[in-house]
C-alpha cells in the first residue's frame, strides 16, 4: 500500500502499460532493423501491450462492476491463452516466454487471492497479503517489461527449468528382446 499511496494507483497503472507500449514499439524498431526477425518477440510484446491497455486500471475503473481484481486475473489468463496459442502456432520461443507466463501467473494468482480476501471474505483491513500483493505485481510487471526489452535469461529461469525438468520426466526403459 506504501507505492500506491507514494505514487497512486493510476500513475502505477500508466507506468506500466506505458511500459508495455514502449516495449512493443521497441521490438517493432529492432523488427524493422531486422536484428530479430525470426523470434516471436514482436508477438509476444504486441498481445502484453493489448492485455495492459486493455485492462488497465482506469478503463476499469469506469466498470459497472465492482470486483478489478477478478477482471485483472481473467485478462492475465486470457493473456497467457494467446501466448499458448502463439507458441502453438509459431512454434518459436525467446528466453522472455517462460519470464511472461510465469509473471502473468503470479499475477493472476495475487489478483484471485485479493479478490478473495476483500469481496468473499470481506476484509476490510490492510495486512501482509496487500503488501506482498502491491510489491510482487509491481515487481513482476517491471520484470516482464525488461525481459521484452533485454530478451535474456537474466534471473536464471531457463537454466533451472532445464535442471528441474528432467526429474519429473519418466526414465526410457529398454525393452527385453525375446
Amino acid at each position: 500500500m506504501i507505492l500506491t499511496e507514494l505514487f497512486g494507483l493510476f500513475s502505477l497503472s500508466a507506468f506500466t502499460m506505458w511500459g508495455f507500449l514502449m516495449t512493443f514499439f521497441f521490438n517493432v524498431f529492432v523488427y524493422s532493423l531486422d536484428v530479430k526477425r525470426g523470434t516471436t518477440l514482436l508477438l509476444s510484446s504486441f498481445i502484453m501491450m493489448v492485455s495492459y491497455t486493455l485492462s488497465d486500471y482506469f478503463y476499469t475503473w469506469l466498470s459497472m462492476k465492482d470486483s478489478i481484481y477478478l477482471d485483472w486475473a481473467m485478462y492475465d489468463i486470457v493473456t497467457i491463452i494467446a501466448l499458448a496459442c502463439m507458441y502453438k502456432i509459431i512454434k518459436k520461443t525467446t528466453p522472455s516466454f517462460i519470464y511472461l507466463i510465469i509473471g502473468l501467473s503470479i499475477n493472476s494468482i495475487l489478483f484471485l487471492c485479493m479478490y478473495l480476501d476483500i469481496y468473499i471474505l470481506k476484509n476490510k483491513e490492510p495486512w501482509f497479503l496487500w503488501d506482498a500483493y502491491t510489491y510482487t505485481v509491481n515487481l513482476v510487471d517491471f520484470i516482464m517489461i525488461v525481459v521484452l526489452i533485454v530478451d535474456r535469461d537474466f534471473l536464471g529461469l531457463h537454466k533451472f527449468k532445464n535442471k528441474i525438468l528432467p526429474s519429473f520426466q519418466r526414465p526410457k526403459i529398454a525393452r527385453d528382446c525375446n
